[in-house]
């Protein structure tokens, strides 16, 4: 159940990203979204974990920021996969996006456990 959510709630703010952002961050559609959700539950599921360990020593002296990074890197690496319906016109770009994402999913997580 927890995979179904973090797709719907991760497709809705694809969705809405590419609205607030037109020039830099493009969705072709609403079944792109679906699709970019799925790939990047996958790659946080699969890839996440072992990039995270090999970047364990960046991470420690930059305090965690660098969690940033590898979100954005997770992004780009979904871009790459799902293709020209999904993209991002920078890597700063992708890493906004990372940002917003996660303030956002937080937010969203806090409002269900309270519930």
């Amino acid at each position: 159940m927890r995979f179904l959510t973090t797709v719907l709630v991760d497709t809705l703010l694809f969705v809405a990203l590419s609205g607030f952002f037109p020039a830099n961050f493009y969705v072709a559609s609403v079944g792109i979204a679906v699709i970019a959700a799925v790939v990047l539950a996958i790659l946080n599921l699969v890839v996440r974990p072992i990039v995270t360990i090999l970047s364990l020593p960046i991470n420690f002296l930059t305090l965690g920021l660098f969690s940033i990074v590898i979100n954005g890197l997770m992004l780009e690496m979904t871009s790459a996969i799902v293709g020209a319906g999904f993209r991002f016109s920078s890597f700063w770009m992708a890493m906004l996006a990372a940002v917003l994402m996660s303030v956002v999913s937080t937010i969203i997580a806090q409002y269900f456990r309270k519930s």
